[in-house]
């Protein structure tokens, strides 16, 4: 096992201006990490920068700016990311959306398929140079039991026909740990490790449900689910905990190792072409 210590080392963490992203940053940044925080808005972005230092008692925090529905934007992010830094030990793939009616983006992408999966798969591999030579590195994505309902729809992955909110976040969620799956088999022996994780039912707003029906949501998961600082237990125990050094490919919930219901490896393999195709196409 490689020693293991957070103290001093580089983690970018996406969604980071509230709910499980905003503890994970702040339970880094109280450990001794250098935390970057990735947020889509400014003035909110610089609002919860100087919150966190201000918490954290830490000055070791910074951001950058980035809407990761949209894929120049995701580009954008990591080249401001990789301007300042030439290595990252961890990347806490945080981000997530669900909507009730279907959004396309301006660049073609279903929302949820686009910030969920396309993001994660596109700013990994822009970061993958700086997580190579910061080696021993960590890809934590923050995936859902409601993986375990989802099926990746290859003839439809924009979900054209039929649309529905919990279809289309369980493609994602199943999305998240197929590629956390196949990254980890391309990145064995290379120092860095990926993992996914299901957070539990976190009262955290996911910011696309309009109405009504959105307000009654996050009233029922702030009044039953867990806490986000609960809820950012697990993705802060696969970034900072020693003794998952050499732990990769895995699924957890609850700092524990569990089985995802994932399709064959071939799946994970077909969704790694299919979304490189379509992050090589223009916006």
């Amino acid at each position: 096992m490689r020693a293991w210590d957070i103290e001093g080392k580089t983690a970018l963490v996406t969604g980071a201006t509230s709910g499980i992203g905003y503890e994970t940053a702040l339970g880094l940044l109280r450990a001794g990490a250098h935390v970057v925080i990735a947020g889509r808005d400014p003035a909110k972005t610089a609002r919860v920068l100087a919150e966190l230092k201000e918490k954290s008692g830490s000055d070791r925090a910074e951001s950058v700016l980035g809407d990761l529905s949209l894929m120049r934007e995701v580009r954008r992010l990591a080249a401001d990311f990789l301007a300042r830094h030439d290595r990252l030990h961890v990347l806490v793939n945080n981000a997530g959306v669900i909507t009730t009616t279907r959004t396309v983006t301006a660049e073609g992408h279903e929302l949820l398929f686009a910030t969920n999966h396309l993001a994660v798969h596109l700013l990994t591999g822009l970061l993958l140079p700086a997580l190579r030579r910061a080696a021993p590195a960590r890809v934590v994505t923050v995936s859902s039991a409601i993986h375990r309902i989802g099926k990746i729809h290859f003839g439809d992955l924009m979900l054209e026909r039929g649309y529905g909110a919990f279809k289309a976040y369980a493609q994602s969620k199943l999305a998240n740990i197929l590629f956390t799956r196949e990254l980890a088999r391309r990145l064995e022996g290379t120092g860095v490790t990926a993992n996914a994780l299901h957070p539990g039912f976190v009262g955290s707003n996911l910011g696309h449900q309009p109405g009504a029906l959105g307000r009654l949501g996050n009233l029922f998961a702030t009044t039953f689910g867990k806490s986000p600082a609960q809820g950012a237990a697990t993705s802060l125990y696969l970034a900072r905990a020693p003794e998952v050094s050499d732990v990769t490919g895995g699924y957890f919930i609850d700092a524990r190792p569990h089985s995802p219901k994932v399709p064959e490896a071939s799946v994970a393999a077909r969704l790694w072409d299919v979304s490189e195709q379509l992050l090589a196409q223009p916006g």
